[in-house]
């Protein structure tokens, strides 16, 4: 029968002596964090039989973390795995003992968002956000930051020049992108239609510059209308949707620049055959994949959220760290593209 390891076996496998493995057992005086880690490591590797204590002197020597975010459209698929994947992007940090506090507006109004982002910006260290652009917010975002609490804009940029940093899509690109399949897909000219969350939107409102723009300088032959609002809802887009299809006989083209695709889907499938008129949305859901097979969606533009939230969650501890940044910045995220062909 072998003898059990001892910390000498531990110490000459984690190349340090065996005062310093010592230190780590018991918890006397500091060890660097990655002296701790490489014992730790040589102890389940050796197969030493108190690796568990070491694994709890490690994970306690840990800096503690909160993060909270505020989302909206809590009941919507797209908003449910974004949660699921800040969860995930925290919990397999091993450099911290982080927890992500989630919370969801009632609504886009920016007094819900202000209610959520009151109720937990006492108890984090850094906050993010997909909250609307209003002088309330950017208030309130100033607030936090002069509290030293950096506050960081998820997919819509509101508070600019105040907030730590923008996470998202490149949007006047995005729009670009949706004009171009819009204008590609249709088999004749005529005309487009944009939806749009609302006028509190940024994001929106530069999708929808970047796809007038495209339309403008690279296909003259289509007219865009006046743009329609609503409110990301499904029904106001299906109703609205349907209404475009009776009035306009030569509509060639949809893009839906936020929420609500799932009532233009119904329409379509309602009222047009498939492929008549190109529809472009915004992220994969149960919803847009089923469409995209079928044949009512032309493309989806899809926002890649694990990686935004690994990075997101790195610049927090970045900033919770060592501070706030001098330049307030933006991160944008290559757009995963989908097509019908990738679930012919």
């Amino acid at each position: 029968m072998s003898e059990r390891p001892t910390i000498r076996d531990v110490a000459l496998a984690a190349g340090v002596g065996t005062a310093t493995v010592d230190r780590v057992l018991n918890g006397r005086g500091k060890v660097r964090e990655e002296t701790m880690r490489k014992v730790a490591e040589a102890a389940h590797r050796v197969g030493y039989h108190a690796s568990t204590l070491i694994d709890q002197r490690l994970d306690s020597a840990l800096p503690e973390m909160t993060f909270g975010f505020v989302l909206h459209k809590g009941k919507q698929e797209f908003y449910q795995n974004f949660a699921n994947e800040i969860q995930r992007a925290v919990t397999v940090r091993h450099d911290i003992r982080g927890r992500a506090v989630v919370r969801f507006s009632a609504s886009q109004s920016p007094q819900d968002f202000l209610t959520e982002i009151a109720e937990i910006s006492g108890k984090v260290d850094a906050i993010a956000s997909s909250a609307v652009n209003h002088q309330s917010i950017t208030q309130e975002v100033q607030r936090l930051k002069e509290t030293g609490v950096p506050t960081f804009a998820l997919l819509n940029d509101f508070a600019q020049g105040i907030r730590e940093n923008y996470l998202g899509l490149n949007n006047m690109q995005v729009g670009r992108s949706a004009a171009w399949m819009a204008t590609t897909a249709a088999k004749q000219q005529g005309k487009l239609a944009v939806f749009v969350g609302g006028n509190r939107w940024h994001g929106h409102e530069l999708r929808e510059t970047g796809f007038r723009s495209f339309v403008r300088d690279s296909a003259p032959g289509f007219h865009v209308l006046d743009t329609l609002v609503n409110l990301e809802t499904r029904q106001v887009t299906y109703e609205a949707t349907l209404e475009l299809i009776d009035r306009h006989r030569d509509l060639r083209g949809i893009y839906v620049a936020g929420g609500g695709m799932e009532g233009a889907i119904a329409a379509l499938r309602e009222a047009a055959e498939p492929n008549t008129v190109s529809l472009v949305v915004n992220e994969l859901t149960a919803d847009s994949r089923a469409a995209l097979m079928d044949g009512y969606v032309t493309m989806v533009i899809s926002t890649p959220l694990r990686q935004l939230c690994a990075d997101m969650v790195e610049m927090m501890i970045s900033a919770v760290k060592n501070g706030s940044s001098d330049v307030p910045g933006q991160h944008f995220l290559q757009p995963q593209i989908y097509l019908p062909e990738a679930f012919g």
